[in-house]
């Protein structure tokens, strides 16, 4: 049976839901571009990471908002997580981003993640399967043990075009690990060359992409709620934009959100946005627009959105 889509098989909703989402992952070439190092130890947040996120956290709790938040498991491991804590204890929602930052579409066992290439002794005889699994299901562990934290959803490390569409064993593995939805979407989108201002064309491309970001229901019965373009690894990674085009571009996907009565679910990365994005205004001008907007638009958790999916959805659909 085919998904049902959230924007095309249900009334249109009474407003936009915007997501602010934060991934607590260390990325490549940040702070520096010669930086590599992270791809192996993605939970080893350094300090700017860490305070960003609590910042962060900070401004939207003063504006009434919530940012979701997902922890890779390895943080857990860090000496002091009393900024977790703290960023959970303000209201913000945290989810699961597995332990390791694995692929979940992977087929080989090495292919899961950089640091089991380094050290196979760590996977040593498990499959592709039991590998992905655990580094799920302990991290939902790591998080109710070290930070009092129940995981809230599920996000891919990485997104993907196809999503988990004919991936009902993931999808089953993650129902069974209790999420009822997860975020594993990220729709193509135009991109500009390393360095180059973004043309007209690029940004009216990732708007149009936003349709293809809206949320949906697998056959199992898992919702999916994609990643929206742009996120700030394409974005300044990627295509080496300055801060005004990426807030340009945020600012057209909200409104577009606004106007269509849609889900826009902003993507990005502390370790990313300390270095880019140092005063924290892609987060103030999200809540500013959508403060604008009045009841036409909410910021609010991932949760949220999957549950208006689901109270959308027809029940004999999702069997």
């Amino acid at each position: 049976m085919n998904s049902v889509s959230f924007s095309q098989d249900k009334p249109q909703a009474s407003k936009a839901q915007i997501a602010i989402t934060f991934d607590l992952e260390m990325s490549r070439m940040y702070p520096t571009r010669d930086v590599m190092e992270w791809d192996y130890q993605k939970g080893n947040l350094n300090e700017p990471t860490k305070q960003y996120a609590l910042e962060a956290a900070k401004i939207a709790q003063q504006r009434g908002e919530v940012i979701h938040f997902f922890c890779v498991g390895r943080v857990l491991e860090q000496p002091n997580i009393d900024w977790l804590k703290q960023i959970a204890a303000m209201g913000h929602p945290v989810g699961n981003h597995t332990y390791d930052h694995v692929n979940v579409w992977s087929t080989k066992p090495e292919q899961t993640q950089f640091r089991f290439q380094r050290s196979p002794w760590l996977i040593r005889g498990r499959s592709t399967a039991e590998i992905i699994h655990e580094n799920i299901r302990i991290t939902t562990l790591a998080m109710k043990q070290r930070a009092g934290i129940e995981a809230d959803g599920f996000r891919t490390p990485g997104g993907s075009s196809a999503a988990l569409n004919g991936r009902e064993d993931i999808q089953q593995m993650l129902l069974d690990e209790g999420f009822a939805w997860v975020s594993s979407k990220y729709p193509p989108h135009k991109s500009s060359k390393f360095g180059t201002q973004p043309k007209e064309e690029v940004f009216a491309s990732i708007v149009s992409a936003l349709q293809q970001a809206q949320p949906y229901v697998y056959p199992t019965g898992l919702i999916e709620i994609p990643m929206s373009p742009i996120s700030d690894v394409g974005a300044f990674r990627t295509s080496g934009w300055k801060l005004p085009h990426f807030l340009k571009s945020v600012r057209q996907c909200v409104e577009w959100a606004i106007e269509n009565r849609g889900v826009f679910d902003f993507l990005c990365h502390p370790s990313i946005m300390y270095v880019e994005d140092p005063k924290f205004e892609t987060v103030k001008l999200i809540c500013d627009v959508v403060k604008q907007a009045g009841d036409k638009a909410e910021i609010v958790g991932l949760s949220s959105i999957a549950e208006q999916v689901r109270k959308a959805t027809p029940q004999d659909t999702t069997q």
